[in-house]
């Protein structure tokens, strides 16, 4: 099971890619960022593209402070209200960890990527958990339950699992 991680994590050897999209794929990505940011009457500007840039090449959530170190050239100021309009408009979404420090991640639809997260409680460190059949099956389940308990319409589901990281154990 793939994980990506920093921190404690990566020196208990947990694994750490960063990528970047195909061109076409970025091409998408932008286009969708720019079309979501517009029907907020919001530009896609030249910092908001280095932030989405940033979230997409590193494939895992990120800390603030990793974000403005591969977002060269954006003012930490102006990252934190871009960040907000970025979830505002549905581009990225903030995690929250047990660490004082929130997450940022594209969000699901523009990654293609359906994951769940596991997150340490002793040092915040938030790992990805890509989806699998036999999991969504589950889940899928444990969703028709609470409607049918509730009468609660679920439309989607995201778990977030706390524990300790290998680093913390």
């Amino acid at each position: 099971m793939p994980v990506h991680a920093l921190g404690p994590a990566r020196r208990a050897g947990i694994e750490h890619r960063v990528t970047h999209p195909p061109a076409d794929e970025a091409a998408t990505l932008h286009h969708e960022a720019s079309r979501r940011l517009a029907a907020l009457d919001q530009r896609y500007t030249s910092s908001r593209r280095a932030l989405v840039d940033a979230i997409a090449a590193a494939g895992r959530p990120m800390t603030m402070p990793e974000i403005l170190g591969a977002a060269t050239g954006v003012p930490q100021s102006s990252a934190y209200r871009n960040l907000t309009v970025l979830c505002e408009a549905g581009v990225a979404r903030r995690l929250a960890g047990s660490d004082d420090l929130g997450r940022f991640e594209l969000a699901e639809d523009l990654s293609g990527h359906h994951h769940h997260h596991l997150v340490c409680s002793a040092c915040g460190v938030v790992a990805d958990v890509p989806s699998s059949p036999r999991l969504e099956k589950a889940l899928d389940e444990a969703a028709r339950l609470a409607a049918e308990e509730t009468g609660f319409a679920v439309t989607d589901h995201r778990i977030d699992l706390e524990g300790l990281c290998p680093a913390c154990r």
